[in-house]
């Protein structure tokens, strides 16, 4: 029916309710039949009209985007992690904790690390990481894996964890990428020590470096190194080896080329660090096949990697030949068996291990507590350890690699201290001398240094410290100087020049530093002087919370103290970005080896003196 014609018969009046009812009518038919149409699928009934099917049902409302990740998180190969946001304290940010392998524990113990278990989420940064499993010593940790006066309670017990195996990252509160990178090896005889310590706190030099600093646990003493055939049988090369402290070194390195980046640093550019112990494995990983390209620079305090071959008469190795760790090993089975009660004594132990396979050796080896193991071994004095001239992980005479050109041949940073040796006057009874060169003890020596103010009228004396014989300190040929020095230039002068004369008859690119600041309250200045490690808190800026800084601080020599922290770290920096320390904070030109720069301070500023050529 045409619309127009049906509007005008609507609007008459006498036609008005008809109209309205048909409507209704129609309205009222046309809802029955869509209501049939959809209940049965929707149709037409011929070729004129048709009827469209019911609407869908409206889909939920879709969800919400995942949050974004915040400012201080980051992606690592295994997962997510968020740090902290530090740029008002620090100038920096950083990250804590962060896994670089699987918790090397249960069938994990004493074999190569294995890269970390992958993660969901995002993991928390903000914590250190534990401590690696240890017997308490001055420089270990609390109970808590921390700083603190729990120190003194655990000496001579065990503290840390074997989950221990954790990078700590630091960086500058700035978006700039392709920042050079630090990884730094601490110290403590392969024995002790921690990440944790307030002392290796990157923050101050990321800033003043412009840097990436990186510092990494690694398993310490028997866990880290023991060389024993029962624990070979199926185990990679690197298992086989014993070295496996120095195989951590090796994944925090990977770890670094793999993540890096995404923490603004430059996997190109990585300087490999390490101090005392730490600077030792530096050296024994530069020397390995197994690291090839993990780091392109580096720097090494107070380290060495001779054997008693490759040094005078009279000197004394870091390094003991691999028949030397094998017995060892051998002892430590037979007292363990002999502690817990499997044998009688040491030949009831050695005839019990010939009635048991490998593999049940390794068995009852792995099934060991921890810290009880740890306790048995020091207590029967079979607790010192160092890398192990394999010939796989590390060669058999590392020295002579480096002669032969087989070796890293990166630039390299190297230093010492002037009085070395002092740190160590406890053991000048061991080297020829009549007595120790300290009559207290560690706990003693301890509480006096964690309990010392700088800025307070002391009542110690150095005669509450060095024993009577050896004082005045200054007395020649007999005195605490001429003592303990024999231990500096025995020990680490000796070393230090088999290593670097040996590398620089393939490269230049070698510059060396000491150490001559000794200007620590009385009697402090007597007692350690310019002692080994005294160095570290001028290279990361830490001069409180720690137990060095503690002797070494003060408002009297502040001013320049400082000046020459930064005049190093801004040395240590031009080091990382062009491997060369010159730099004009120096105020002085930089030699290579065997020249030398000494470093002190005045007052109010640095004092670097360059020497011509080390005597």
């Amino acid at each position: 029916m045409d619309t127009a014609l049906t509007a005008a018969v609507r609007a008459r009046p006498e036609n008005q309710g008809v109209a309205a009812t048909t409507t209704a009518a129609a309205r009222a038919l046309a809802a029955a039949a869509c209501l049939a149409l959809a209940a049965c699928g929707g149709g037409s009934s011929g070729g004129s009209f048709s009827f469209l099917p019911a609407a869908p049902p409206a889909p939920p409302p879709a969800a919400p985007p995942p949050a974004a990740d915040g400012p201080m998180v980051r992606q690592t190969t295994a997962g997510k992690v968020e740090g902290v946001d530090d740029s008002a304290s620090s100038g920096t940010w950083f990250w804590k904790g962060v896994p670089f392998a699987q918790p090397p524990v249960g069938a994990l113990r004493w074999r190569a690390p294995v890269e970390p278990e992958g993660w969901s989420g995002i993991r928390p940064a903000a914590k250190f990481g534990n401590a690696c499993l240890q017997i308490g010593r001055l420089f270990s940790p609390g109970a808590n894996n921390t700083y603190d006066a729990t120190i003194g309670t655990m000496l001579g017990k065990p503290v840390g964890s074997e989950d221990c195996l954790f990078v700590n990252i630091w960086r500058p509160a700035t978006d700039e990428q392709n920042l050079p990178v630090l990884l730094f090896v601490h110290g403590g005889s392969n024995i002790s020590g921690y990440t944790a310590d307030p002392l290796y706190d990157g923050a101050r030099l990321a800033k003043a470096a412009n840097a990436v600093v990186v510092t990494a646990s690694y398993r310490l003493g028997i866990l880290g190194f023991l060389n024993m055939p029962q624990l070979r049988p199926g185990g990679s090369a690197g298992d086989d080896s014993g070295n496996f402290a120095l195989l951590d070194v090796m994944a925090a390195l990977r770890f670094i080329k793999n993540n890096v980046a995404n923490f603004g640093g430059d996997p190109g550019n990585v300087t490999l660090s390490g101090e005392s112990a730490g600077a030792t494995n530096l050296l024994a990983v530069m020397t390995s096949p197994m690291a090839k390209g993990l780091f392109h620079k580096a720097f090494e305090m107070s380290g060495g990697i001779s054997l008693a071959s490759n040094l005078p008469p009279g000197t004394l190795p870091t390094l003991a030949p691999a028949s030397a760790s094998l017995a060892q090993g051998q002892s430590i089975l037979e007292k363990l068996l002999v502690a817990d009660g499997t044998a009688a004594d040491a030949a009831a132990a050695k005839a019990y291990i010939g009635t048991r396979t490998p593999a049940q050796i390794a068995e009852y080896l792995r099934a060991q507590e921890g810290g009880a193991m740890l306790a048995t071994v020091v207590a029967n004095g079979l607790g010192s350890v160092a890398p192990i001239p394999d010939g796989t992980v590390l060669p058999a005479d590392p020295i002579g690699a480096i002669a032969a050109g087989n070796y890293a041949k990166v630039p390299m940073l190297a230093g010492n201290t002037r009085d070395e040796g002092k740190l160590f006057a406890s053991l000048l009874g061991t080297i020829g001398f009549p007595k120790p060169g300290w009559i207290v003890t560690d706990a003693q020596r301890f509480s006096m240094m964690f309990n010392f103010d700088p800025d307070a009228q002391s009542t110690l004396t150095a005669a509450d410290i060095i024993d009577p014989s050896y004082l005045p300190v200054d007395t020649p040929g007999t005195g605490y100087n001429a003592a303990t020095a024999v231990i500096t230039k025995g020990l680490f002068e000796a070393n230090r020049d088999n290593l670097l004369n040996t590398m620089k008859t393939h490269q230049s690119n070698i510059w060396h530093y000491r150490l001559d600041w000794a200007q620590e309250p009385s009697p402090w200045s007597d007692v350690y002087g310019a002692a080994h490690a005294f160095d570290l808190p001028f290279v990361f800026g830490n001069f409180s919370g720690s137990l060095l800084s503690n002797v070494m601080g003060g408002k009297a020599n502040q001013p320049g103290r400082l000046a020459l922290s930064r005049a190093v770290m801004a040395s240590v920096g031009a080091f990382m970005r062009k491997g060369d320390p010159n730099t004009p904070e120096l105020g002085a030109t930089w030699a290579a080896w065997p020249s030398q720069l000494r470093l002190d301070a005045a007052p109010s500023a640095a004092v670097v003196t360059p020497v011509q050529a080390v005597p």
